[in-house]
This record gives C-alpha cells, structure tokens and sequence, in this order.
C-alpha cells in the first residue's frame, strides 16, 4: 500500500492554519489534539482469545490506545514495530502491571480476533498487557471520534493519523503521540507523569516516595533503557539536610541573639 502524502503530512506535524484554510491534514491534527481531556466512552470490544474487554475495566492506571487495520502492509506494521521497543523500554522501567496498551482493529469487517492475532504473532509482539481487540463498527467509531483519530477511506485502503493516546487512570485523554516513530521517552515520559507525579499529595509519604521516582528515573541514550539515578537521590537528600541545618543553626542564633545578655553591647 502506498505511503500516503495524508499520512506523511500528519507524521512531520503540519503546523495548524486559519480554520478557513486549513487542509485535511491540519484539521485531522486540530482533531486529534482537540480531543484532549475527553473521557472515553464505556465500549466494549473482544481480544484474540474471545474474551470481552471492557474499556471502564481499565481504569485506575494509564493505558496507550493506537488503531490500525490489519490489511495495511507499511504504515501501520510500521507504528506497531516501532512502538515495541519502547513498550518494553516503559515495561522495563515502570513495571509491566503499570499500564497496559491496546491495539484496536478499526477495519471491523475483516479485523477479527483471528486476524488481529495473525498480526500481532507478524509483528513478533508478545507483551503482556498488550491487547489486540476488535469490535463493533459504531463502537469503534465512537472510539475513534472520542480519541481524535481521523480514518479516510481510500482506493488502497484507508489513510488515518498515526497516532498513541495516552489514556490518564481516570479514563480521560492526557497526551496524543503522533507519527510512526517512537522513542523510549516519548512514550515513558507521559506515564512517568501520570504513575508517579498526579496521583498523591506531595505531603504524604506515598507522594514523596512517587516524587523521587518520578525524578530519577532517568533515560541514558547510549543503551536505549531507564534506570533509577541513585546519585540524583543522594544528592538531594544531601541538600535538603545541608538546608535543615542551617536552618536549625539561624533559629538557634536568632535565639540566642533575643536572650538578655546576649547580642552586642555598646
């Protein structure tokens, strides 16, 4: 199938025009972003072994969602190949019961379970928590419609915006990763965020423990992983008791300096 100038356009990121003028590409872009914050609806769809999957099941910890149809052969085999690594990257760095990721067949005519099972065993992914699923077609529509996603049928098949939604432990839109490539901290940044920077107050011991977390776990390029910055820790924690203590050491001296006796005299 051809790679098509719609997806091309949608991959480099058009930048946004006047409503008037804007091109088919731009608006599909203004949709997908415009559909942050929208909350999911409660649909239902069915994974590679028949089992019913309930989006509201879900809930309570972050979840990527990408659409692709199976009869595609570069464009989506592309976004699924390359979005791998870095599933195992956050795997790997987060836990892999952190999130869970689920591809969607949006052709709903031929993307069955069988097929989408064929695609996913083509694509060499086995993770867990990554689901195939298939459904309805006004469910899917109704998915896609909630999550921005632009499907345009063509004379090869379909172009669509090559997208990843981040879905927030509440079930509502967070982030939209466009294009067909993705990088480890693309992908692990967003739901650093949502595990471990918005869930607990700051003044808890759970919030500090996810603060921590949150900043040093960190990504070194050279080997494409994350790991946990022990130094930024010590360093920290050194700071802040360089900063008690010379706090505790001012409290004491303003102290002392309100004493009688204490202080200059002329």
């Amino acid at each position: 199938m051809r790679l098509s100038l719609y997806f091309l356009a949608v991959l480099l990121m058009v930048p946004p025009a006047s409503a008037s003028s804007r091109s088919p590409e731009e608006q599909a872009m203004a949709l997908s972003e415009a559909a942050i914050g929208q909350q999911l609806p409660p649909l239902t769809f069915i994974d590679t072994e028949g089992n019913k999957i309930d989006l509201a099941m879900l809930r309570g910890k972050p979840v990527l969602v990408s659409l692709i149809y199976t009869g595609c052969t570069d464009v989506c085999p592309l976004i699924i190949e390359n979005l791998c690594p870095a599933i195992v990257a956050a795997q790997a760095a987060l836990g892999e019961d952190s999130f869970t990721t689920i591809t969607i067949g949006f052709n709903t005519k031929r993307d069955t379970p069988d097929r989408m099972r064929s695609f996913a065993r083509e694509r060499g992914i086995d993770l867990p928590n990554w689901l195939f699923l298939s459904g309805k077609q006004r469910d899917v529509e109704k998915l896609a419609a909630a999550t921005g996603f632009t499907i345009v049928p063509s004379a090869g098949g379909f172009d669509h915006t090559a997208q990843v939604s981040v879905i927030d432990p509440e079930g509502k839109i967070y982030q939209q990763i466009r294009g067909g490539i993705f990088s480890a901290p693309v992908i692990v940044e967003p739901l650093k965020d949502l595990l471990f920077g918005q869930r607990r107050s700051i003044f808890s011991i759970e919030g500090i423990t996810e603060r921590i977390k949150l900043f040093c776990t960190v990504y070194n390029p050279n080997t494409g992983r994350y790991y946990f910055n022990y130094s930024l820790f010590i360093g920290g924690f050194i700071g802040l008791a360089s900063l008690l203590l010379m706090l505790a050491w001012l409290i004491r001296e303003f102290r002392a300096s309100g004493r009688p006796g204490g202080g200059a005299h002329p």
